[in-house]
């Protein structure tokens, strides 16, 4: 026969935070927030599991009535049309995973990669073309985007508190962020680009040669290059911390 109330000791133990984990002694370069609100966040987690999830129903209603484009994409290729809301759903999924104690690497490492290239290539792109958000409908918008980007950033590199970096998940974010990158600027298989829609049309020269649509390929796999250097670098360094 159960114990008397033992559906509420199993309720506790399923929504007990899990114990804060060691910070590896890592490069400020590789883990500059402070210890201080690394805490903090990973304390109020499922704070920021709420904040992402708000951040992703923001997003998809964005792609889809601000910008129409997810509308205007055959279904198949919705996976690779929000690229923003899908990185903060890939973090709320990350974040809820480690706090439930079932931490999942690949996922971690999705969140990671998609929190550093989108949360880079927005207000890369909102610089470029800074001239034209400005005299848009709606500057205001644009504004809270360059910063609420800013900060995918930063929770990103809180991530390495909760995952190793392990090769092969770092793998898996590798073939998914690559393949992104193939449909959004080069080949779409079905559809136009899938990237997210510019201010201005794609084959407008921007300078040096360079198009619209080449310059902000261009970032985005920068940036998805410096994610995959980061991941790999935090995992070094962590293993040469644990060997000395």
């Amino acid at each position: 026969m159960p114990e008397p109330l033992s559906f509420l000791t199993n309720r506790v133990s399923y929504t007990t935070m899990p114990e804060l984990p060691d910070r590896d002694p890592l490069p400020r370069w590789l883990a500059p927030v402070p210890r201080a609100v690394e805490d903090l966040g990973l304390r109020l987690v499922w704070v920021v599991v709420a904040i992402n999830l708000v951040g992703t129903a923001f997003g998809f209603w964005f792609y889809a009535f601000e910008t129409g484009q997810l509308l205007d994409t055959p279904l198949v290729m919705w996976p690779w049309v929000p690229d923003s809301p899908l990185a903060t759903l890939f973090a709320a999924a990350a974040f809820a995973s480690w706090a439930r104690g079932n931490p999942r690497e690949w996922l971690t490492a999705l969140a990671f990669f998609g929190n550093i290239i989108l949360g880079l290539w927005t207000p890369y792109t909102i610089l470029v073309f800074w001239d034209v958000y400005l005299a848009g409908p709606s500057p205001a918008l644009y504004a809270f985007m360059f910063f609420s980007h800013l900060a995918m950033v930063v929770q990103a590199l809180v991530l390495h508190r909760i995952s190793e970096f392990p090769p092969w998940a770092v793998g898996v974010a590798v073939l998914w962020y690559g393949f992104d990158f193939i449909v959004d600027f080069l080949v779409p298989i079905v559809g136009d680009p899938h990237h997210t829609v510019l201010p201005v049309p794609r084959d407008t020269d921007v300078g040096l040669g360079a198009t619209a649509l080449d310059v902000t390929a261009a970032g985005t796999f920068a940036f998805t290059l410096l994610a995959a250097y980061l991941a790999l670098t935090i995992r070094s360094k962590k293993l040469e911390a644990r060997l000395d």
